[in-house]
């Protein structure tokens, strides 16, 4: 699956001064991973956020925002935020911060 290049663009910059940042292939798209575990990435033309078990319903109750389904199964504690959902800086930047929150929260792999 490709993902956009545009909306990859717009998360690197917010996660250039995150520190120890890893970009990986995975899920048919494109994720970023925070002291080796993933806190956010691009599948398709939508934003993929990991918030963890404990935040997950809150977060799918905001606009745009779904569950992400890879192979058949159900990713826990991650979901998908339609473009409509990230299409401001300012959406954008919380959704990010969201993910890079949970996964500085994890031990560093």
């Amino acid at each position: 699956m490709a993902y956009s290049e545009t909306l990859a663009q717009r998360v690197r910059a917010l996660l250039r001064d995150q520190g120890e940042i890893r970009e990986q292939k995975m899920f048919g798209g494109l994720t970023f991973m925070l002291r080796g575990n993933l806190c956010c990435g691009v599948r398709g033309d939508a934003l993929m956020v990991r918030v963890g078990p404990e935040q997950l319903e809150a977060a799918l109750a905001q606009p745009h925002a779904r569950r992400i389904d890879v192979a058949g199964r159900t990713m826990k504690g991650t979901l998908l935020v339609e473009l409509a959902g990230v299409a401001t800086d300012e959406d954008l930047a919380r959704w990010v911060g969201k993910g890079v929150a949970f996964a500085a929260s994890l031990p560093a792999k």
